[in-house]
């Protein structure tokens, strides 16, 4: 059993941060949380707290990373210098696609998660279709670039949902996939449930999911497939949805409505089911996603960085959609920044301020990441829960003199200083305890541009 004496901690339930708490774990669960009201522990005395191990700062559950490509990592600070869209960005993420294999991925995933510890995140969806050979032919084993991102996983001290992607076609028109997009496809959708049927991985840090890669990339024929694959093995099912008004465009003509209606039409919708992005939506949408009690995945850094655009994140929680978030192409990797945006991006929507209180805020990092994952286990300080702790300075120059409250306003990832994760301390003194996590990213990327 291990002891943490927290400075502060967010607890289920409560607006605010408390100050004193005792949180005792044993075989990676939570199994007593006690706040030490009215006192603080002395510095020597009190022989229940003497093998406490002190968190100075605020404790908060795990983050959890609802939305990763972890490839697109190695394009951070390359696609910035011309003019472009979505579009052409994703251009030169092909380019990159095409260039891995199982071995160059696993290690580069590595270092691409355990940069994720370092900024708090205890979980992630990676999002995965980069499955086959560069020619589209499958690797003796067909899972062989999905095992790759579950071992990589597991050497950075992260659990991970692996949402398993079909992707069929190149545009709603159902052209053929080509070039680097032929190593995404699986033929049909049924070719594609057969090949994730036989992936098992071994592990308590991992789970797999589905995902619809969107409506451009699956017919409407085969949506069922996927989405009954998912329901059969109570797997959550992601999605992207409408993060580009062409993608809405398209979907009308082909199909006569937008992409959330098509999905609604075709049963796809439902409690399991996290939409991502979700930026063009309309009224309509909005209201089929909260009526199915369907989720919505933000991910602001990347939104702004491809200049999607800015959804209409009040409206989405209010029609009765949890919302969680990502970092998606980690062109940023702080889930703070991410949860922050939630409001900020409000703002300048609405051109008013306070939209999101903090506790909302904290939740879409936490709890609700971490049910839309899977892990309805995670994301809360409670008994029973899974020991996830992630402690922030309260007094780095972005936090000092900062109430606990607004860390999620103030905080970044680098005011991270220690990450638990199922009970393993996985990151010490802002240091991750196995990888290094600046010589590996940079030693890897090198080698996955530069083969």
């Amino acid at each position: 059993m291990t002891r943490w004496l927290a400075e502060h901690a967010w607890l289920p339930d409560r607006p605010e941060p408390t100050p004193d708490v005792l949180i005792e774990t044993d075989g990676g669960r939570i199994t007593a949380v006690t706040p030490l009201t009215g006192r603080r522990p002395p510095t020597a005395g009190v022989e229940v707290l003497a093998d406490a191990v002190r968190l100075p700062g605020l404790t908060l559950p795990g983050l959890a990373n609802a939305h990763s490509h972890a490839f697109h990592r190695a394009l951070r600070g390359r696609t910035h210098a011309g003019r472009g869209d979505f579009w052409s960005w994703r251009d030169a993420m092909y380019a990159v696609a095409d260039r891995l294999d199982p071995d160059t991925y696993l290690a580069l995933a590595r270092a691409v998660y355990a940069e994720l510890a370092l900024a708090g995140v205890t979980v992630v969806g990676e999002f995965h279709y980069l499955h086959h050979r560069p020619d589209g032919g499958r690797y003796a084993d067909p899972n062989a670039m999905g095992a790759a991102l579950v071992e990589a996983a597991a050497q950075a001290g992260v659990r991970i949902t692996l949402l398993d992607a079909c992707y069929l076609t190149a545009g709603v028109d159902g052209a053929p996939l080509v070039g680097a997009q032929r190593r995404f496809g699986d033929g049909d959708a049924d070719r594609w449930a057969e090949r994730v049927d036989g992936f098992r991985p071994a592990g308590g840090h991992v789970r797999v999911g589905a995902a619809v890669h969107s409506v451009r990339a699956v017919p409407a024929d085969q949506l069922g497939t996927v989405a009954g694959w998912a329901r059969r093995h109570d797997a959550p099912l992601h999605v992207h949805l409408s993060e580009q008004p062409a993608e809405n465009d398209a979907c009308r003509a082909a199909y006569g409505r937008t992409p959330a209606g098509l999905l609604a039409e075709r049963g796809v919708l439902g409690p399991t089911v996290t939409a991502v992005h979700a930026t063009h939506l309309t009224s309509a949408d909005v209201g089929l996603l909260g009526a199915s009690g369907a989720g919505v995945c933000l991910c602001p850094t990347t939104e702004r960085d491809l200049a999607d655009g800015i959804g209409p994140a009040r409206r989405i929680a209010d029609a009765g959609s949890p919302l969680s978030l990502g970092s998606d192409s980690h062109a940023v990797v702080d889930l703070f920044e991410e949860a922050r945006a939630v409001e900020l991006d409000e703002r300048l929507r609405t051109r008013r301020r306070g939209h999101f209180p903090p506790v909302e805020l904290r939740d879409a990092a936490t709890v609700a990441g971490h049910a839309a994952l899977g892990w309805d286990d995670a994301g809360r300080l409670a008994p029973g829960a899974r020991a996830d702790l992630v402690t922030v300075r309260l007094d780095s120059p972005r936090t000092a003199g900062v109430p606990p409250v607004g860390v999620f306003f103030a905080a970044g990832a680098a005011d991270v200083t220690q990450v638990v994760v199922d009970g393993r301390v996985v990151v010490r003194d802002g240091r991750h305890v196995d990888v290094d996590v600046p010589t590996a990213l940079a030693e890897t990327i090198e080698a996955v541009l530069h083969r």
